[in-house]
């Protein structure tokens, strides 16, 4: 009895160091989320790429925009493939390891696409190499970051974060589509690579994998001691996976979101630029106004965010699903040699709406899934980069067959309003049976 009396003097004489230690002037939350910010930004500094080179490499190699379309493909796919496991690897291994060695691998592949004479090397270096590195750095890593570092503000961390991915491309879209202009392909490639390389030293020096690794509890949350490494990274995350597949929301969330991806990425991201360069407008140009659409999705996301913590997530998705598709099914209409109001209008709205659905779909796998949501979410984006690959792919192959891309317009525009239906019928989860997310976990 004195043992655990004195044990527990000891525990009271070390409580008010942690708690001093816990409460800095600027919790490290938020330098955690800011190097999670830049480290976004560095990684999908190649996602500025492919849009821009299509017409080059089809100039120089001769290959067939669906060939292109294929290596921008598979890099989707493994992108949306890689981001579940690498959520689990990240348990395991720790954030910092985990991001490091993607970065690296963006690198590599951007890099040695300057050597590259054929189109298999393509799928090789822009597909498997550059996909596997930025699936690591998917949104399953803004997710594990927010899970463990935060339990207040969940909702505008998780908006900020995937604002990230938009704010690579206004940095990079108008920077790599002067290079591509002035002097090639090749520098903006290499351009690409060495924003990858530059981030990784920010990531070894300040970025940590836990609260409990510099004594802090996650901000707006009590204190969690740092669990141990899981095991079987890859178990689990099959595991969950088979788990969430017997479950309707999660097959409902999988394919709003490949829907997602289908009109955005797949799409707008891939096509945008070729489809505009078909109607006279410089690749310049059209690259801006990609740029632009970046400026206002910061806007709509972290707003998005903010409103995912006040709203029901299940509406708001469909509103945001109905608005794309009504915006997609009047493009073909705006498509000319000039930039006009109307296409500046498109490009502001479209841009508010861009990735705006991640914030209300991530904290609906919260409300569904408590502690295996940044996995499920890691399967839920995967379907969301299979519906980018399939567009990516079919978009190319369309623009061969039909000399025009308004048919995969139409078609993406029925897609959301599919998608907004879909969003109504997700279950909710009464509050008492709603499974708690654990800070422990990812």
């Amino acid at each position: 009895m004195t043992e655990t009396i004195e044990s527990a003097a000891q525990d009271d004489d070390r409580r008010p160091s942690l708690e001093a230690r816990r409460r800095p002037r600027v919790h490290r939350a938020w330098i955690v989320a800011a190097v999670t910010f830049v480290t976004i930004i560095g990684g999908a500094a190649f996602n500025s790429l492919p849009g821009l080179l299509i017409d080059p490499l089809h100039t120089e190699f001769g290959w067939s925009r669906g060939e292109i379309g294929l290596a921008v493909s598979i890099d989707m796919a493994l992108y949306g493939l890689t981001a579940p496991f690498a959520a689990a690897l990240m348990d395991r291994f720790g954030i910092r390891r985990v991001v490091a060695t993607a970065l690296t691998m963006v690198a590599a592949g951007a890099l040695a696409s300057v050597w590259m004479t054929a189109s298999w090397q393509l799928m090789i270096y822009w597909g498997l190499l550059v996909g596997l590195g930025t699936g690591s750095m998917a949104m399953a890593f803004a997710a594990t970051v927010t899970n463990r570092w935060f339990v207040a503000r969940r909702g505008l961390v998780t908006g900020i974060l995937t604002a990230a991915g938009a704010s690579g491309q206004l940095v990079f879209l108008p920077l790599c589509a002067w290079i591509v202009d002035e002097h090639g392909w090749r520098p903006a490639s290499v351009t690409v690579a060495l924003a990858a390389l530059v981030v990784v030293p920010f990531v070894c020096l300040l970025m940590r994998d836990h609260p409990a690794d510099v004594g802090l509890a996650p901000y707006g949350g009590a204190y969690v001691a740092k669990p141990a490494p899981a095991r079987g990274a890859a178990r689990r995350t099959v595991k969950v996976l088979f788990k969430a597949a017997r479950t309707g929301p999660f097959w409902l969330l999988a394919g709003t979101f490949a829907i997602c991806g289908a009109s955005t990425n797949g799409l707008i991201r891939t096509h945008f630029v070729p489809s505009a360069h078909d109607h006279g407008m410089p690749i310049t140009a059209a690259a801006s106004l990609l740029a632009v659409i970046g400026i206002f999705d910061v806007i709509g996301t972290i707003f998005s965010g903010w409103l995912t913590d006040r709203f029901d997530a299940r509406r708001l998705l469909a509103v945001y699903y109905a608005l794309r598709g009504i915006s997609l099914l009047f493009l073909p209409m705006l498509m000319g040699p000039d930039v006009r109001p109307p296409m500046v209008f498109f490009i502001v709205f479209y841009g508010l709406d861009w990735v705006a659905t991640v914030p209300p779909t991530l904290a609906l796998c919260r409300e569904q899934y408590g502690e295996d949501s940044a996995i499920v979410f890691g399967w839920v984006l995967a379907s969301h980069q299979v519906g980018a690959a399939v567009v990516a792919f079919l978009g190319g192959v369309a623009r061969d067959v039909f000399g025009s891309y308004d048919v995969v317009w139409y078609a993406s525009g029925a897609l959301c309003a599919v998608a907004a239906l879909m969003s109504l019928v997700i279950r909710r989860v009464r509050a008492s049976s709603a499974p708690e997310p654990t800070v422990s976990s990812v």
